[in-house]
């Protein structure tokens, strides 16, 4: 099967959230399974750019690069917003090698890229399917901008396509409430790499970086600093749980400007400045450094269509509190850590019950790997590619 990924944001730009990470790794399962996928992306970054080790080539319309037998298209960016760019480059290849594909996977929403793919698939009759990753329904900011969106180039972009691909049953039940038809809702989890995390760095390097007691607790927020997350009222339950002892380690680049001074004042007022750590954005080994020291894991976010980091929390054997909000839930409550509503004060008793109480914090530890083997990204490759199949097959009955 030829594959085509679209993604506005591919590896190496990874500041825009997991996007990068999961079609990457998607990309190559199937590759090592005889598929031939090619990604296209627009040209973002820096000076990491084109990927380190992908041997890149300069083309008319940007740069190509192969990364593990997978193919990665960067279009030229003739303008950007944050990471929404146009690239009217996007045409001619749609013209040229849109045709050699059998299928079209589009990754995300609000971007120019994937409605102008859908568009041509459209005309050439190659069918696509869309993984919305949680952005179906409009949260955050530019919420008019979004709504626009929807009402313009996205809402044929989503009627046309053969499938929609939610990531939790959160997400399936907010797409059948928009009106999607429910033939066209499959599931499929985000996973993990289980080769990723078999050999974490050694326990201690980070405590010892930073100073931190082997013998005290260590909480990891670990995301975007925006006030969704919840990273605030982490800070007052923590201050409340810990008052003398323990340390909270913030992680993750700030997508709100401000943010992160307004949490570092949060801390100040609480009396907990000294052992709050913000760390700002961590990848690869370092991020495995910080889970390889973790004693837990919290993210008290207010909407995650599923979260990623939990799962990569998980995979590293550290318990977890999440909310009702997060679409992993399923998957954590009862078996890898708690699940609570979004606000202090269930989330300071949650905190209470993993830092003491040992027998129930042994108990979720034991369940990580049993939650982490359901989100091998070999049994969702196994998956995606029946999902792949029978796309194929309703768009050759309805030609």
């Amino acid at each position: 099967m030829r594959i085509l990924n679209v993604a506005q944001t591919y590896f190496p730009y990874l500041a825009e959230g997991g996007r990068p990470v999961k079609v990457r790794i998607l990309s190559r399962k199937l590759v090592q399974r005889g598929h031939h996928v090619t990604v296209l992306t627009a040209q973002l970054g820096s000076a990491e750019w084109p990927a380190p080790g992908a041997a890149p080539m300069k083309t008319p319309d940007g740069w190509r690069a192969m990364d593990e037998g997978v193919e990665a298209i960067y279009l030229r960016s003739w303008w950007r917003y944050r990471a929404l760019t146009l690239n009217p480059h996007v045409v001619g290849f749609c013209k040229s090698a849109l045709g050699k594909f059998d299928l079209v996977h589009c990754y995300g929403l609000y971007d120019l890229l994937g409605p102008t793919v859908g568009y041509f698939c459209r005309r050439q009759g190659v069918p696509y399917v869309i993984e919305p990753m949680g952005m179906y329904r409009p949260i955050d900011r530019n919420l008019r901008l979004k709504a626009f969106w929807h009402r313009s180039i996205g809402k044929i972009f989503l009627q046309k396509a053969a499938m929609i691909v939610a990531t939790s049953e959160m997400e399936q039940q907010e797409l059948l409430e928009s009106g999607v038809p429910p033939a066209k809702v499959v599931i499929r989890y985000n996973g993990i790499d289980p080769a990723s995390y078999t050999s974490l760095p050694l326990r201690g390097g980070l405590r010892a970086k930073y100073g931190i007691p082997p013998e005290e607790p260590l909480v990891v927020f670990l995301s975007r600093l925006i006030p969704r997350k919840g990273a605030d009222i982490l800070i007052e339950a923590f201050a409340r749980v810990c008052p003398d002892s323990g340390r909270l380690v913030i992680a993750g680049p700030e997508g709100e400007p401000g943010y992160r001074s307004h949490l570092e004042r949060l801390a100040k007022e609480c009396g907990v400045e000294a052992r709050v750590l913000f760390t700002g954005p961590v990848y690869d080994r370092e991020k495995k450094a910080l889970l390889a020291d973790a004693d837990l894991f919290v993210l008290p976010s207010r909407y995650e269509n599923f979260a990623n980091a939990p799962a990569e929390a998980i995979a590293c054997g550290v318990p977890v509190i999440i909310t009702v909000a997060c679409g992993i839930r399923s998957l954590v409550e009862g078996h890898a850590g708690l699940v609570i509503v979004p606000e202090m004060e269930s989330l300071a008793e949650a905190l209470r019950r993993l830092v003491h109480d040992k027998a129930l914090y042994a108990r979720m530890k034991e369940g990580c790997h049993r939650v982490a083997d359901r989100l091998n990204w070999d049994r969702l490759t196994d998956q995606m590619e029946g999902y792949y199949a029978e796309a194929l097959a309703t768009s050759r009955a309805g030609n």
